[in-house]
């Protein structure tokens, strides 16, 4: 009887297997440095200082990739209206060699501009006027990118990712094209700028995987047409950002990833943008989830359940690599030091969507939840077993020692039949199968 309950589990292990596709997990961490500068201390779940962020997200939540954005000359505004606009090449370089030294993969956001770059706002750089043609800016384009990765590739921070642009839906550096008319405007010019900064991505770093990034995620006709025009450019990864409040709920995503899937087989798609409130509504918010995924003061039940389903839905879709979490080193209310930082405000405002509590009396930032049930930890259950590393597993016992023998990055995570990761310790778990450091366990 034993045997054969083994057996049946082990099938349920083999097709589970098979149908997690998601590879690459993480967020963008673009302010973290700001952060750690004012003195902010974010804590463990038992309220113990982490000492470097980023390992712990690598070891602890299971995190492989993070994302930074590159602007060409950032310049704060007022210090009083802070804008978070600082990453130019000497922040990035720092920031993307910690995350290398750490094992973790490097997605850079080139966003071709002083400042930020989406839908509203594709600034040329003021460096730049001096570009006043199409062909211009697609040279300029081309030398940039160029510098700024040989900069990173001899500074030991080499990209893994790149993004050509940020947001690019209705163009960038000043030109303009309209996917939402399914027409008009520059598309050539905007082709030659991308086709140049995709060149420079492949002779500096040709082992890197080229991102294009939308936000029109909720509208399919709309997606699959901008990517239509693009189906000559050279490229490997269709990014997307979704955000439900604005893009509308899991459906219109579901429907958008179905059409990629069917008109474009050959390229993965990542989820490059994401995230939810914790409880307060955003007053930009076009659409309005929140009887799905509640809102409320002093909860963040609706972000862990949106993070849960959103987790769901993309498991059905195999060309699905990427998920990545934004802004998620947000600490509390930037109108609010005490809250945002231990020594003043990184960024005004507080967009309410980072993954962080502050403490009562002010000594550091405590996980929102704790284990399965914080978004921290839930966002590693988009990973299958084997982009975690668990691969060519054997029988164990749930109380055997694992001296010596652990999987690729050397923690303890634990899963179950479904290839849910459901936590580093058996404890409290109930009977079954589950895979850990190698080895398949019937506890």
């Amino acid at each position: 009887m034993r045997k054969t309950i083994i057996t049946m589990l082990l099938g349920l292990v083999t097709i589970s297997t098979s149908a997690q596709n998601g590879e690459f997990v993480g967020g963008d961490i673009s302010l973290l440095p700001d952060y750690e500068n004012s003195k902010t201390k974010y804590l463990d779940g038992a309220g113990n200082e982490i000492p470097d962020l980023i390992p712990w997200l690598i070891k602890d939540c299971g995190w492989n990739t993070f994302r930074v954005r590159l602007f060409v000359n950032p310049k704060e505004p007022d210090p009083k209206n802070v804008s978070g606009v600082v990453q130019d090449l000497n922040y990035v370089t720092t920031l993307g060699k910690r995350i290398k030294e750490a094992g973790g993969r490097f997605m850079l956001d080139f966003h071709y501009s002083d400042t930020w770059a989406d839908p509203s706002h594709q600034e040329l750089p003021s460096a730049w006027k001096d570009c006043t043609t199409s062909a211009q800016k697609a040279e300029r384009v081309y030398t940039y990118t160029k510098e700024q990765l040989q900069h990173l590739v001899a500074a030991g921070a080499t990209p893994d990712f790149v993004q050509v642009g940020n947001e690019i839906s209705y163009g960038m550096v000043g030109i303009s094209v309209k996917p939402y008319e399914h027409s008009g405007d520059d598309w050539a010019g905007l082709l030659d700028v991308l086709a140049k900064g995709c060149k420079a991505v492949r002779e500096v770093c040709p082992q890197a995987k080229i991102i294009i990034h939308t936000e029109r995620s909720g509208k399919p006709d709309d997606t699959e047409f901008y990517y239509k025009k693009l189906q000559d450019l050279d490229y490997d990864i269709i990014g997307l950002s979704y955000y439900p409040f604005y893009h509308g709920v899991l459906q219109s995503l579901r429907t958008t990833l179905t059409r990629l899937y069917s008109v474009f087989p050959g390229k993965d798609v990542h989820i490059v943008e994401t995230a939810y409130p914790i409880q307060w509504w955003p007053e930009d918010a076009t659409i309005d989830t929140r009887s799905t995924w509640p809102v409320k003061e002093g909860s963040c039940d609706g972000q862990y359940k949106y993070t849960t389903d959103l987790i769901g839905l993309l498991k059905d879709f195999k060309n699905v690599k990427g998920l990545m979490w934004w802004f998620p080193e947000e600490a509390g209310n930037g109108d609010n030091a005490d809250w945002n930082t231990m020594s003043g405000v990184v960024i005004s405002g507080w967009l309410n969507r980072g993954l962080w509590w502050p403490t009562v009396n002010g000594n550091g930032h405590w996980p929102l939840k704790v284990g399965d049930t914080g978004v921290l930890w839930t966002l590693r259950n988009f990973l299958s077993p084997e982009a975690s590393g668990i691969e060519n597993i054997t029988i164990g016992d749930a109380n055997s020692s694992f001296s010596g023998e652990t999987d690729d990055r050397g923690d303890n995570l634990i899963y179950n039949a479904q290839g849910q990761c459901v936590g580093t310790s058996f404890e409290n778990l109930p009977k079954g199968l589950y895979i850990t450091r190698n080895k398949k366990i019937l506890r």
